[in-house]
């Protein structure tokens, strides 16, 4: 149990510190900004209090939102995450997700991308449209979801490849 806190205030502090000093710099194109934050929301347990998931990652979105001076659109976009991401985990890994034996390291590559895609797509959906918050711009939005989701995915692939858990 302190294991996982501790590896997950971890990756909190991180994932954190890697957006704000550098992914927050990268904006290729004028609508591709990576959003690696969004693996902390990913790889949270499953089996934790929703409340308390749902409280984690509304700090996440609001420090992000913080050094970003947005608003609160991180935040809103990480509760909107944690509050649906039950029904996601059961659309994505089914019966495994409601006995609690989904272990994301060890599941199917394919199943794995699904939850992944889902996940980050969302987000950035949520994201953007409360970004620019108007229904005339939703082809600018969808764009922005589209190409940022896509290099977003890619980042958290390559994250999740390096950073593998070892085998026991």
């Amino acid at each position: 149990m302190t294991n996982s806190i501790i590896s997950n205030s971890i990756r909190f502090i991180l994932l954190i510190l890697f957006q704000v000093l550098l992914l927050n710099n990268i904006n290729f194109l004028g609508y591709i900004n990576p959003y690696l934050y969004v693996l902390f929301l990913i790889l949270y347990p499953f089996n934790t209090p929703q409340s308390l998931f749902i409280l984690v990652s509304f700090f996440l979105g609001l420090t992000i939102d913080t050094f970003e001076d947005s608003g609160g659109i991180n935040a809103a976009a990480c509760v909107i995450i944690a509050y649906i991401r039950p029904a996601i985990l059961r659309f994505s890994f089914g019966v495994s997700y409601d006995y609690q034996t989904v272990k994301l390291s060890n599941t199917p590559f394919g199943t794995r991308l699904g939850y992944i895609m889902v996940i980050v797509f969302i987000h950035h959906l949520v994201l953007f449209s409360l970004e620019m918050f108007d229904f005339s711009h939703i082809f600018l939005i969808l764009k922005k979801t589209f190409f940022s989701g896509i290099f977003t995915i890619l980042l958290i692939l390559i994250s999740l490849t390096l950073f593998k858990p070892k085998k026991r």
